[in-house]
């Protein structure tokens, strides 16, 4: 890797001062699961690296009725995984998180450090765009808040200025008779996934008609993509064993997934089909349950 000046600020002030001074040459590592990898390779090569795992303020987790989950960038897939909040109200992410990486990784990589790595391979931004989630972005003097799925560009690329960093993670609480399913294609437990979906389907009390559905797909495009002519095919309508089958096939059609040493562009189409349908079904029966 090439020489790098190295920075650990205990506040999150002292970080945005430090991103406003060196912005494009200084770049955020906090678990560096990610980062480190991408600098060995030489795909990266900051002037200055800012750790941020110290900045405890950006450590924590919160849920209210009323607002939703409430994550802070440096939350640990472990703590995500093991909340017990997290377990009763959202519990498909800590059903995602079983299955991200290891016990090692997901004890120091954080929430935040995923989803700005940008990897469309990820599990942690389909679900939560499944969830609809929004995200807190800061900068000296100022905030914004974005949808999560605005947030990837493209191949790790994400909606995230030089002198900007990820403060939190929000999670708003369900609609009655929602359920929501993460389902993806490993070679072993722990793996990136060849490909995934997340699906969240929310039922009309009495008639169990589709009201509303959001299907996120995983490693089949350069980003996060949420395939909307595929939720139209469910939204409704009485969701049947036909109807998430030809939502499969339409969100394979949506997809644009590479070739790579995994997999082809052909089989990620027809495994896309097989995943969708599968965390739909998952999906469904959560929601049926109320």
């Amino acid at each position: 890797m090439k020489d790098f000046e190295y920075f650990a600020p205990k506040k999150v002030e002292e970080c945005l001062s430090l991103l406003s001074q060196y912005k494009e040459e200084a770049k955020i590592i906090a678990g560096g699961q990610s980062m480190l990898v991408v600098m060995r390779q030489g795909l990266l090569a900051p002037e200055y690296l800012v750790d941020i795992k110290g900045i405890s303020a950006l450590d924590y987790m919160t849920y209210a009725e009323r607002e939703g989950l409430r994550m802070g960038a440096l939350t640990t897939h472990r703590a995500i995984e093991k909340s017990p909040v997290i377990q009763r109200h959202f519990s498909v992410l800590s059903e995602m998180e079983k299955n991200l990486a290891t016990i090692q990784t997901r004890n120091w990589g954080t929430i935040g450090g995923n989803l700005c790595h940008g990897d469309p391979a990820g599990d942690p931004a389909v679900v939560l765009i499944a969830l609809n989630a929004k995200l807190k972005l800061i900068r000296q003097g100022q905030e914004r808040i974005i949808e999560m799925e605005e947030f990837s560009r493209d191949m790790l690329e994400v909606d995230l200025t030089p002198d900007e960093m990820l403060s939190e993670i929000q999670v708003p609480n369900p609609k009655p008779h929602t359920g929501t399913a993460h389902e993806k294609l490993m070679v072993m437990q722990g793996d990136a996934g060849i490909v995934g979906a997340a699906v969240s389907i929310t039922l009309k009390p009495g008639d169990g008609v589709c009201e509303d559905a959001r299907i996120v797909i995983s490693n089949a495009a350069s980003v996060p993509l949420r395939v909307r002519e595929a939720e139209k095919r469910l939204i409704g309508k009485v969701i049947d064993d036909h109807l998430l089958a030809e939502a499969g096939e339409v969100a394979s059609a949506e997809a644009d997934p590479l070739s790579d040493v995994h997999a082809s562009t052909e089989y990620r189409r027809e495994m896309v089909k097989i995943f969708v349908r599968r965390a739909a079904t998952k999906a469904l029966e959560k929601a049926k349950r109320g």
